[in-house]
């Protein structure tokens, strides 16, 4: 079996009011942000393999930046496309046509999708994802809801739903390789081109999708204020290591 990580760097960033450069490639100490995500699992010894989709423009900075900063997993580059959906299934289709390559079966092969401006997950998130779709073929990384959600129905009433019950998605979100691939195409087949992500997919087409309880601080990099967090995590690791805390 084989486990591969697809990470998605197709967004252009819009809500970070960067003037020139989207925020998965924003420095931090020197490294941009989707390096100290792609480290995470090029560190990863059960990770066997990495495919990007990324936004065609910024491929050759990206392959400058993976020399320089010694990521040795990375085996595809894709473009990104013009939707979120899009962009994952062409990094997909890049991990379907590297397994086929190393004579992978589909059925024993684990994607775990991870957006690239995710950098603050931990190894045992991933070891985590890998072991749960091999109990039960699927999952998605999730935190415990710290803030009371409302649902706004159609009639205009309110809808509660108990704290306790409610989890927050993040990713990775991870599956057998043959069934992910099966729910794209038939996507693609019906139309559909907006899923919001992988796992209200799966959802969608029948298919139960077990959780993973991640680390509270596995933001995705959006705003200024997400950034701020991020440079202060990174400082904190840094400080264990200096200090062995």
């Amino acid at each position: 079996c084989m486990n591969i990580a697809v990470i998605f760097a197709g967004g252009s960033g819009l809500r970070m009011h960067t003037k020139s450069r989207p925020k998965q490639f924003l420095d931090l100490n020197g490294k941009p942000i989707i390096i100290y995500t792609l480290e995470l699992f090029d560190n990863h010894e059960a990770i066997d393999a990495i495919v990007v989709a990324c936004i065609e423009s910024w491929i050759p900075f990206l392959e400058k930046q993976i020399r320089k900063f010694e990521i040795n997993k990375v085996v595809k580059i894709v473009p990104g496309g013009s939707s979120g959906q899009e962009s994952i299934y062409n990094g997909l289709c890049a991990a379907e046509e590297y397994a086929q390559e190393h004579k992978a079966d589909a059925k024993q092969t684990t994607i775990l999708i991870h957006d690239g401006v995710r950098p603050l997950i931990t190894e045992e998130t991933i070891t985590d994802n890998i072991n749960k779709v091999e109990e039960e073929g699927s999952c998605i990384t999730c935190i415990p809801a710290t803030e009371t959600f409302i649902v706004k129905q159609d009639d205009g009433n309110l809808e509660i739903p108990s704290r306790a019950r409610s989890l927050i998605a993040r990713a990775p979100q991870s599956f057998r390789l043959s069934d992910i691939m099966a729910a794209h195409r038939r996507a693609l087949q019906e139309g559909i081109h907006d899923f919001i992500d992988s796992c209200t997919m799966m959802s969608h087409y029948g298919h139960k999708v077990a959780t993973v309880i991640g680390p509270m601080e596995n933001i995705k990099i959006t705003t200024p204020t997400d950034y701020f967090v991020l440079r202060a995590m990174v400082q904190v690791h840094e400080d264990q290591q200096i200090f062995g805390l």
